[in-house]
């Protein structure tokens, strides 16, 4: 329930949808109450939702979290859309929810590898709606990074620590939280 899951719970609050959410961090209750939302374990999210939006960091602990087995313990009929990463849904694995018709669809604008070879198996199974990822190539992303490499560079020259939320590596450690890419490579 980082900054995009957050503006996703802001949009959908006005169509008045029970909102709960999964997060490895909880908001705190009057956060929660600003979002309309309300925190649950993830067993409880994949039986009771019927539509899933994964907004996470590709970590180490979400790298494949959509797995077999958890793709199969959604509610049957669910959606499941994925505008975070294509690695944290197993690529096979939601292939075979789909053409078993456990899940009713799947969207997303994220693919593993990116960018897709032209036989990726996503793009051939049943009821997806798959576009090329182009988050990053918004105006408002571009403000953001630009905005954001500045402020590190002036703390960076100015003597002074960057931004928690900037950081990915301080230390020689992995920030955690870090809600930047993953480190882990297959």
């Amino acid at each position: 329930m980082g900054r995009i899951g957050q503006r996703v719970c802001e949009r959908l609050k006005a169509f008045d949808v029970k909102m709960i959410y999964y997060d490895y961090y909880h908001l705190s209750t009057v956060e929660e109450h600003v979002l309309g939302t309300r925190y649950v374990i993830l067993d409880q999210l994949v039986e009771q939702s019927d539509i899933i939006t994964i907004n996470a960091p590709l970590t180490p602990q979400t790298d494949g979290l959509f797995n077999r087995d958890l793709l199969f313990r959604m509610k049957k009929g669910a959606y499941l859309v994925n505008c975070a990463r294509g690695r944290i849904v197993d690529t096979l694995s939601l292939v075979e929810a789909l053409e078993k018709g456990h899940l009713a669809g799947y969207a997303g604008d994220v693919w593993y590898p990116e960018p897709a070879p032209r036989d990726h198996p996503w793009r051939r199974m049943p009821n997806q709606a798959m576009v090329p990822h182009y988050s990053g190539t918004t105006l408002e992303a571009q403000r953001r990074y630009a905005d954001g490499t500045k402020d590190c560079l002036v703390r960076f020259f100015g003597g002074r620590p960057i931004e928690r939320d900037y950081l990915i590596v301080d230390h020689g450690k992995v920030v955690s939280p870090s809600y930047s890419y993953a480190f882990k490579t297959k």
